[in-house]
């Protein structure tokens, strides 16, 4: 009877031990989603911040500045 009461406190305390790992791997997920929305929201500030540019030019009436974009992604 012993040693099945040590088997099931070592799998209690592995159960435990994964269900710490699972909450982890959760966390690191969330994070890597907000990274990424993080990222894409800097590429459209980045678009915005072209096409403002151009609009402050035509308002002055000149012509924008020829700047190639780069290509991400």
């Amino acid at each position: 009877m012993e040693q099945k009461e040590v088997a099931d406190r070592q799998l209690d305390a592995l159960l435990e031990r994964l269900d710490r790992l699972c909450d982890e791997v959760h966390g690191l997920t969330k994070r890597l989603d907000t990274n990424e929305q993080l990222l894409r929201i800097s590429r459209e500030l980045a678009t915005l911040n072209e096409s403002l540019q151009a609009l402050a030019y035509a308002a002055l009436g000149q012509q924008a500045p020829s700047v190639r974009r780069r290509r991400t992604g």
